[in-house]
């Protein structure tokens, strides 16, 4: 594909094509444990380092997305965990095992609770060893992450494991090695894609979520935006429901 604009947006839609066809059942899987986990009173705990952090973000907290949500970030080590706001400057410290126990106690999840991770390469220690702790724990564990790219680099934690072995569901993304999509004359890719697929991932998850709650004959705890009226109080009407267990900040 040519290096413009219009060459991503072919790239992009062949790729998202592609998601639509083959991820329709790994997706119904997700949505089975996650809304199992809600109408059980648990919450959807995600997590993502990096970029991937986009996806808890997507998760977690916004219009039109589910409330019972919390989302994970490395700098919650920092915001709750009280750690030396330095620790933030290591751009490696995703690849630290030792971060996940911390990580998990600061989430303080419950036993119903269910996790989303995302990893593009699905190989970091930090990650790694967070998803074998959510296991151990007892934890349903849905992976969003590339196939092909964790499948090409070694895994980084002494398990010899990659996220997509630990989890229960696996996502695939659909980016390629490397994550960009356009090839340079030059060398290398450019453009990304990861970011579009597993936002798309995401809601296609959540849409899934709420069609199982409402076929229960129940309603879906879903977010109005605050910036229409009455969002607010709609909003913390609901997040009263899980009062101490969701965290919202700035």
């Amino acid at each position: 594909m040519a290096v413009t604009a219009h060459g991503y947006v072919s790239a992009i839609q062949s790729v998202i094509d592609r998601i639509a066809l083959t991820q329709v059942d790994t997706v119904s899987q997700a949505a089975d444990h996650i809304a199992a986990a809600l109408r059980a009173g648990g919450l959807l705990q995600a997590f993502g380092t990096g970029h991937s952090e986009a996806v808890a973000v997507d998760f977690a907290g916004r219009a039109g997305g589910l409330v019972p949500t919390n989302k994970i970030l490395l700098r919650d080590l920092v915001v709750y965990g009280g750690a030396d706001p330095k620790i933030l400057e290591d751009e490696k410290l995703e690849r630290d095992p030792s971060i996940a126990v911390r990580l998990y106690e600061i989430a303080a999840p419950r036993p119903e609770d269910v996790f989303v991770m995302a990893s593009q390469s699905g190989i970091n220690g930090g990650i790694v060893e967070m998803a074998l702790l959510i296991k151990q724990r007892g934890h349903k564990l849905i992976a969003i992450t590339s196939v092909e790219h964790t499948a090409r680099v070694s895994p980084r934690h002494p398990s010899g494991q990659r996220l997509a072995d630990i989890a229960d569901v696996v996502l695939d993304n659909g980016a390629p090695y490397g994550d960009a999509l356009l090839s340079l004359e030059s060398g290398g890719a450019v453009c990304p894609v990861s970011s579009v697929t597993n936002a798309l991932l995401a809601q296609l998850v959540v849409a899934e979520v709420v069609r199982r709650i409402e076929a229960a004959g129940e309603v879906a705890p879903v977010y109005l935006s605050a910036n229409v009226p009455g969002g607010d109080a709609h909003n913390h009407t609901l997040e009263s429901r899980y009062a101490g267990r969701v965290r919202r900040t700035a």
